[in-house]
């Protein structure tokens, strides 16, 4: 089943967040395409985060939602990016 590429995944991270490594391994093992941002060092990302009051990681953006925490479920994944 392929995946639709045109939609924007961005994976929001920081450095040693092991459930951030699962996710990006996760979209990685069912060939979804996604850009990695490391909050850390991108500060652009980092402000956007925040300014949505979100304070955990991994953060999962699919176009303009914005998903974390519970939503990152393996079963809501496979719902999200229809796979």
């Amino acid at each position: 089943m392929s995946v639709d590429m045109t939609r924007k995944v961005i994976v929001y991270s920081t450095p040693l967040c092991t459930p951030c490594e699962a996710l990006k391994r996760f979209l990685r093992s069912h060939d979804v395409a996604f850009v990695a941002k490391d909050l850390m060092m991108d500060e652009v990302a980092a402000e956007y985060i925040e300014s949505k009051s979100i304070r955990s990681t991994p953060v999962l953006q699919i176009d303009d939602q914005l998903y974390y925490g519970s939503d990152l479920s393996a079963e809501r994944l496979e719902q999200l990016l229809a796979l």
